[in-house]
């Protein structure tokens, strides 16, 4: 084997001490990686973090899928690399423009022309034996191969950065518009304060569009639809989730889905599990998704311009996503308007799925993915492009275009994080469903800290039965805390058929001592 000449060495001419430094790396690098998402898995089931381990668990779930498309793309890239088409079929939809004066293209073009004379045929194999012995094959056939192995394990890296691009976007995302929503913490507490319980009192008459709710969106401006999404349109830039927005909205979904006396709901809490819920779907890569990337490869063709326009696409859904959000909580207090002109309390907006797209709530999650996916598709493409050819590449021939996508993507991501998301974590509370698996683990917290309050309560009375021994009613009766409070609805039935089977039995024992009693007084008689 000469010098340098390292393109056929196999394991047989490998150092075993390179082969295992080597082996032990990779081992090493995946055990870690393993076992830190074990670690983070077990940590948000301690947190009681359902929803972000259920992320987790997606994270795996992707994994899994592109550790397959590599073991395949690995394993069959030896056979792909075998198959052989006619160059002119290579030759359509290439994404570059095609380099007529390469000397392989020349070498192939005299081949096929003088496939015929012995010389010229001897001539052209010595020249193509240079190339690798599956272009030989395909050569010699007068044809190219389909997919050579350089193209597949490139192929294979732009995979990898797309896979990994979608799980930190939909983070970043998640993460820059969980602390625009950090306020809302504070609104949320407000809530219990005298203050606005006076400022929100229920005996209290005012007309609707004297009201901070009305006076943000009863407007000259809300006549036509027309007008009406154009000022929605632009409200979505200033303060589009005001701090009024917030508390009516709330004060619609108690009432709606609880209790109006159920005012001590953690309604913030509600929507930062729900976000929790939606992230799930957010950060995977669904099999849809996997075929788009496939049809996006295809029309990547040189003068059609596809990914210019693409990069159009995720701007104009974040926008018009936006506009109809704020839409939708503008026709909510113009229904308020049209059914009377004087309320009582605080405006009460009613909660309905005919206010989104095909009465489907759930539909503005399908956009927002979708729209992540894409934008993280073409930042990906960025990198992968840069990372693999350079920036002089022919994929990046107009400075003016690439410059122009990436900054599309990066305010794609600013708008997504700031406005569009804590839109949509409010407003799409306002369907006519809530997500009752959420609510359940918001109730088991509240059974839990009532049930570790009577736990404490008992205690007390036990330490003190010297001084006083504690009635049965006292001892099993522990005063209501604010979070009792919000589980009594929900256990009144289970506490209705409780008392009849108490009561039943209260008559049964009462039966059992009239019957003794008369007995006794027979047998004292005789």
């Amino acid at each position: 084997m000469a010098v340098g000449d390292d393109s056929v060495i196999s394991l047989e001419h490998t150092p075993t001490w390179a082969l295992a430094v080597v082996c032990f790396f990779f081992i090493s690098t995946s055990i870690f990686i393993e076992h830190s998402i074990h670690l983070l898995s077990n940590w948000l089931k301690r947190h009681k973090k359902t929803a972000l381990h259920g992320a987790v668990e997606k994270l795996k779930s992707e994994l899994i899928l592109l550790g397959f498309i590599s073991l395949l793309l690995a394993v069959t890239q030896d056979y792909i690399s075998k198959i052989c088409i006619p160059a002119n079929i290579a030759d359509t939809m290439l994404p570059c423009r095609k380099q007529e004066t390469s000397e392989k293209f020349q070498v192939v073009q005299d081949y096929q022309h003088f496939l015929d004379h012995d010389f010229v045929h001897k001539l052209s194999w010595r020249r193509l034996a240079e190339e690798d012995e599956v272009a030989d094959s395909c050569t010699a056939k007068g044809k190219v191969a389909l997919v050579t192995k350089e193209a597949i394990h490139q192929l294979h890296i732009f995979i990898f950065v797309l896979a990994v691009m979608q799980i930190v976007y939909s983070t970043i995302t998640m993460a820059l518009g969980r602390a625009k929503m950090k306020r809302w913490k504070a609104w949320e507490k407000e809530t219990q304060t005298t203050e606005y319980l006076a400022a929100n009192d229920p005996n209290r008459f005012r007309f609707t569009r004297q009201t901070t709710f009305g006076r943000r969106h009863m407007t000259n401006c809300t006549e036509t639809t027309v007008q009406l999404w154009i000022k929605c349109f632009f409200r979505q830039f200033f303060y589009s989730v005001a701090k009024v927005d917030y508390l009516t909205l709330r004060h619609g979904f108690i009432a709606a889905h609880l209790s109006a006396r159920h005012n001590n709901f953690n309604f913030q809490q509600y929507i930062e599990r729900s976000l929790e819920e939606d992230f799930r779907i957010v950060v995977g890569i669904s099999p849809l998704m996997w075929f788009l990337v496939a049809i996006l490869l295809l029309l990547d063709v040189y003068g059609w311009h596809v990914y210019s326009w693409l990069s159009y696409v995720p701007m104009l859904i974040v926008l018009v996503l936006g506009t109809k959000l704020e839409v939708i909580v503008a026709r909510m207090a113009l229904q308020i308007k049209e059914q009377n002109n004087v309320i009582i309390g605080t405006p009460l907006v009613k909660p309905n799925d005919n206010l989104f797209w095909f009465g489907k709530p759930r539909f503005v999650l399908t956009l927002l993915h979708y729209t992540l996916f894409v934008n993280a598709f073409e930042l990906s493409f960025f990198i992968w492009v840069t990372i693999q050819f350079g920036l002089d590449s022919c994929y990046h021939v107009h400075t003016v275009i690439l410059v122009t996508r990436v900054v599309l993507a990066v305010t794609v991501q600013v708008l997504c994080s700031y406005i569009t998301l804590p839109l949509y974590a409010l407003v799409t509370q306002m369907g006519s469903e809530f997500k009752s698996k959420v609510l359940e683990e918001q109730m088991r917290d509240i059974i839990k800290h009532w049930l570790a309050e009577v736990r404490e309560r008992r205690k007390k009375q036990e330490q003190s039965v010297q001084y006083a021994r504690p009635s049965l009613s006292a001892e099993w009766s522990p005063r209501l805390s604010n979070a009792t409070v919000e589980v009594l609805p929900f256990l009144r039935n289970k506490s209705r058929r409780g008392g009849e089977i108490v009561e039943e039995e209260d008559d049964e024992e009462q039966e059992s001592i009239r019957r003794r009693g008369g007995q006794r007084h027979i047998s004292g008689g005789e």
